[in-house]
């Protein structure tokens, strides 16, 4: 059954990793990331899950790789000083491909920052935290309705590619309320944990061998199907080895599992792109601001457009760059000093002019500073 309600993002989050399945929740408080926590506590022991608040982050990264590995679909919620201390624990996630979902509800940095304003600083931590190469998913809605929705992608996501995917808010769409259309199951599926496989006495369960997809075997319960686990290079069976070929397979497959399949991965929205000359790219609360003022320069006649990537990472170059052949200019609206601008820059291969508006006061973008930057813009390049 279906129905709207009121709901604050943090909220939608936690109540949409449930709907996803998740059952098991670690985390320490912090903001704005605490009402995550605050409501698994109350809601998990009701769908039979558990709620376990850790002493510290990294503590709870790794509680939720155990779980994982356990037979759990389980996650943590922090924001930027906690996300920093789980950055071992994410890499150790991709190393042995457990299905896990890491949210960041970002706030002003670096260091303690601005715990209670919005920043969007974490885009590049995001991807590049970690040391060593390994593959990332990362998701960030823009809506209270979004977040419910997407959390459930994002432990779908981590199921079929056997992955940590990170999941990206801020504190305005954390502590906003918006009134949320909760989807039947028919609408919101999720992809279910495999069951323990039955083995002979004498198979071998190899949960690390990729298929021509170069993903590997959906992760299964524990049981009697016992499989080895390290974060050392390690072959098909998880014990580690040492052999050069060994190493270049693993990481190659782990690469390869994302970057292979980032066009089914990617989800992006658009607004009056078809005619755009001049078109806004933004993302998470910040684009909000970036519709409302592509609304008004179209009232007044000016061909502005909105591209607002959903998957930040793998980001969705495919459709950017078909869009960069077109337009006569691009503005990057980000909430930090510029980190997204680097991926539009790196696809403009036609040198179109590009503008960077970044604010790092902690104080939204307004609709009204992205329309004064799309009038600078349109004179120095449509009114020529």
């Amino acid at each position: 059954m279906s129905e709207y309600v009121l709901m604050q993002g943090d909220e939608a989050c936690a109540l949409g990793a449930i709907k996803a399945g998740c059952r098991f929740f670690a985390g320490y408080p912090i903001t704005p990331a605490t009402e995550i926590a605050e409501t698994m506590a109350k809601e998990l022991p009701k769908v039979g899950g558990t709620f376990i608040q850790m002493e510290d982050e990294i503590a709870s990264a790794a509680a939720i790789v155990g779980a994982s590995l356990a037979g759990e679909k389980a996650m943590t919620a922090t924001s930027g000083p906690g996300f920093s201390l789980m950055q071992e624990v994410i890499g150790y996630a991709s190393m042995v491909e457990a299905p896990t979902v890491f949210v960041n509800v970002q706030r002003g940095g670096p260091s303690t920052g601005m715990p209670t304003k919005l920043a969007q600083g974490d885009i590049m931590q995001a991807r590049w935290g970690t040391h060593g190469d390994h593959p990332v998913i990362a998701i960030y809605p823009s809506t209270v309705e979004e977040v419910y929705r997407y959390i459930v992608t994002a432990f779908n996501y981590a199921e079929h590619y056997r992955t940590p995917v990170v999941f990206l808010m801020d504190e305005v769409l954390g502590h906003m309320r918006e009134s949320l259309y909760l989807p039947p199951d028919s609408e919101l599926k999720s992809v279910p944990r495999a069951g323990e496989s039955v083995l002979e006495d004498d198979d071998i369960f190899q949960p690390f061998i990729g298929d021509d997809q170069m993903l590997a075997a959906p992760l299964i319960k524990m049981g009697k199907s016992r499989f080895h686990v390290s974060g050392l290079v390690h072959d098909e069976s998880g014990f580690p080895v040492g052999a050069a070929v060994d190493a270049n397979r693993l990481l190659r497959r782990l690469d390869h599992k994302i970057r292979l399949h980032a066009d089914e991965i990617n989800i992006c929205d658009e607004y009056m792109t078809d005619d755009a000359e001049i078109l806004i790219v933004a993302y998470g609360s910040v684009a909000r601001s970036a519709l409302r003022a592509v609304k008004i320069a179209r009232e007044d006649k000016i061909n502005v457009g909105l591209f607002r990537p959903i998957t930040i990472w793998p980001f969705p170059a495919t459709r950017l760059r078909q869009l960069l052949k077109k337009t006569s200019a691009v503005i990057v609206v980000e909430m930090n000093l510029g980190q997204i601008v680097y991926e539009v820059s790196r696809l403009n291969r036609r040198s179109t002019k590009l503008e960077l508006l970044s604010k790092v006061n902690g104080e939204m973008v307004t609709p009204q500073e992205i329309l004064d930057t799309i009038a600078k813009v349109k004179s120095e390049v449509l009114d020529l």
